[in-house]
């Protein structure tokens, strides 16, 4: 994997991630596929309308189901799916953090009940970089523990420990493996520490040093607040190489990602887009829209008059309205089309704008709108 930073415009950053399969203009944000599928979105529609550069897989899920078996009979995620663009696999660390009622962690790793039937399994640091060879993302992300943003001093420090002693078990097994399928393949440390800063410095050099081609900042927008979070940010990017990709994971809001860009922040990924799309939520560059308020009843314009994708055109809210009082399968598909493509969009824009130097005003004016109710 190469990366190129092409432009800054303060701390902002435009850049470009090369990987065996195809580029990534960052700026970027990541669909969530956790399963291997973006819920309800069709391979075609993230290409075409969407214009997912990458998109992630759960290694936790997809360990479960289909099994590692049929995904490497498969040739990989990319020929099982049928997504020829980049990938990246999470570790399984954030899905341990909220099975915390049925998980054991020790050093040597994770003990834990699958959701599905309640058979037992294990996650260590050397198991779960043979996983994500298996899976065959293009971007890999080691082993980690999440631990709540609420977590005392005492807890985090354990939990940074631990996180840093598997870290170099995952450094030692990715380097002793190859990838399966012919292709290369990266590995992301995760800095850790909370919202402590003595914690969140010692992490980010620890990761630094060793050498990776790009780094997350992990364990954010898990319960503390916002402020804390972008502090948070500012501390570890202050010390991560600037010629490396810094992934912030599982944020957030649109608000949430303009701030992280304008801190230094290069990639993400979230579940709110298809989430809140679902439960009838649409972000635009106007505000935030919940379509199934009553004024929308007799709308007849567009769902969005930038059209992001075919779908803000070619239906009107009136129809989107109708279709969530309906409870029709295909009001949670345009929703979650829509907001993909506006995060997109957004994103792409905000690399525009870092490419012209204009970071600065078009990030408050935009976050002064997108947190309107409209």
């Amino acid at each position: 994997m190469d990366y190129q930073l092409l432009h800054t415009d303060g701390a902002a950053r435009a850049g470009l991630i090369t990987t065996d399969h195809g580029q990534i203009h960052t700026p970027i944000f990541m669909p969530v596929g956790t399963v291997g599928s973006v819920k309800g979105v069709h391979l075609r529609e993230l290409k075409d309308d969407i214009n997912a550069e990458i998109i992630l897989g759960n290694t936790y899920h997809l360990y479960l189901r289909p099994g590692l078996d049929i995904l490497e009979r498969a040739g990989g995620l990319h020929k099982f799916n049928g997504f020829d663009r980049p990938m990246l696999t999470d570790s399984g660390g954030f899905q341990v953090f909220s099975l915390s009622g049925i998980r054991k962690l020790s050093e040597e790793g994770c003990e834990f009940r699958s959701h599905i039937d309640g058979s037992k399994h294990f996650f260590s640091p050397e198991r779960v970089m043979d996983i994500e060879r298996t899976i065959g993302a293009d971007i890999m992300m080691a082993f980690d523990e999440c631990p709540p943003g609420t977590a005392d001093y005492s807890y985090a420090r354990k939990s940074l420990d631990l996180t840093h002693g598997w870290m170099k078990r995952c450094w030692k097994r990715f380097n002793e493996t190859e990838p399966k399928y012919g292709y290369k393949q990266a590995l992301f440390p995760i800095v850790q520490g909370c919202v402590y800063k003595d914690l969140r410095q010692e992490s980010a050099h620890f990761m630094s040093d060793f050498g990776a081609e790009g780094y997350a900042i992990g364990g954010l927008a898990v319960g503390e607040p916002a402020e804390m979070m972008y502090e948070m940010i500012e501390v570890v990017n202050d010390i991560l190489p600037t010629d490396r990709p810094r992934y912030l994971m599982g944020v957030g809001t649109p608000i949430n990602i303009l701030e992280a860009i304008e801190r230094g922040v290069d990639m993400f990924d979230c579940v709110m887009p298809t989430r809140n799309g679902r439960n009838a939520c649409l972000f635009t560059a106007e505000g935030i829209i919940s379509m199934r308020n009553a004024k929308w009843a007799d709308c007849f314009e567009p769902i969005d008059p930038m059209a992001h994708c075919f779908a803000d055109v070619q239906y009107t809210k009136a129809y989107l309205h109708h279709l969530f009082k309906a409870k029709e399968l295909l009001a949670m598909q345009i929703a979650s089309i829509h907001n993909l493509a506006f995060y997109l969009w957004l994103v792409r824009e905000a690399r525009k704008q870092i490419m012209a130097n204009n970071f600065g005003p078009w990030k408050r004016d935009m976050v002064e709108k997108l947190g309107r109710k409209l």
